[in-house]
């Protein structure tokens, strides 16, 4: 809604405290702290976070922040996603596909490079 709003602060902030709430409640507190705290996963989580605060004082700067940081720390998460979204009833067979399927096992079990 905050993207939607022109980045409206409050709404952005707003929709990250959601988004930490629902990492916590979905995999627990205790394995959330130990996924944002990994060494691998440091340099998403201090550009995640950064992007948590600066969101509220130059929020286009700050959603960049958050996406990066988002895309590497989730990056690991690529193998899965890929396998889930091959599974779906109707839309899975466009992931079937030679080329899309060939693109996906390309990236599969590669970490974004940092």
């Amino acid at each position: 809604m905050g993207i939607v709003f022109f980045f409206d602060k409050g709404l952005l902030a707003m929709g990250n405290i959601l988004f930490i709430s629902g990492v916590s409640l979905t995999i627990g507190p205790k394995s959330t702290m130990q996924f944002f705290m990994k060494r691998q996963n440091f340099k998403g989580t201090i550009s995640f976070g950064s992007g948590f605060f600066v969101v509220v004082g130059w929020p286009v700067i700050g959603m960049i922040l958050e996406a990066y940081g988002f895309v590497i720390l989730f990056s690991g998460f690529w193998p899965t996603l890929a396998v889930f979204l091959q599974r779906i009833p109707i839309l899975g067979w466009v992931f079937q596909q030679p080329f899309i399927r060939s693109f996906m096992d390309r990236y599969r079990g590669k970490r974004v490079p940092v």
